[in-house]
């Protein structure tokens, strides 16, 4: 059984980089990463952004689109939604977009979700798969096609 400790942060606390009114800028380190903290006007201690100097232009980011048997690189901006990245995949895969289904961190996502609003970042992998009812649709397509052409050596009766 693991036993949980409370951490208690305040502006003494060693890992915080010495606190908000400490003049250096805080930080914090969870999971590796280090967290940096800025003091908004309004007095609210928030996380700091990680591009300051690109927050107002438009950020490109590469994604690795895996298929079953392939994978693909598409630069795509940050703020696209999943349904433009179907029309970039559709391109590559020669699938239309209603019949991808696009699964990120194991959960399939809407085509009106924004990438960056997900969670999408620059060489982040995301899993096209082929809609299963769509995919049993073509096949029992296929199979009626096959029945209405015949065999060759069927009888024919007057």
């Amino acid at each position: 059984m693991i036993k949980l400790r409370p951490k208690i942060f305040s502006r003494s606390n060693s890992k915080l980089g010495g606190g908000v009114g400490g003049g250096g800028s805080p930080a914090a380190t969870i999971g590796g990463g280090e967290i940096k903290w800025e003091l908004r006007p309004g007095g609210m201690l928030v996380q700091k952004r990680e591009n300051q100097e690109n927050a107002g232009e438009e950020m490109m980011i590469t994604i690795r689109v895996s298929t079953v048997s392939k994978w693909h690189d598409i630069s795509v901006q940050a703020t696209s939604t999943f349904g433009e990245l179907k029309i970039l995949v559709s391109i590559l895969t020669k699938l239309e977009p209603h019949e991808q289904r696009l699964l990120f961190k194991g959960k399939e996502r809407e085509d009106d979700e924004h990438l960056h609003m997900v969670g999408v970042r620059d060489k982040d992998k995301v899993l096209m798969l082929e809609d299963p009812a769509i995919k049993e649709r073509k096949l029992l397509l296929g199979s009626t096609r096959t029945r209405v052409i015949g065999s060759p050596y069927r009888t024919i009766r007057v």
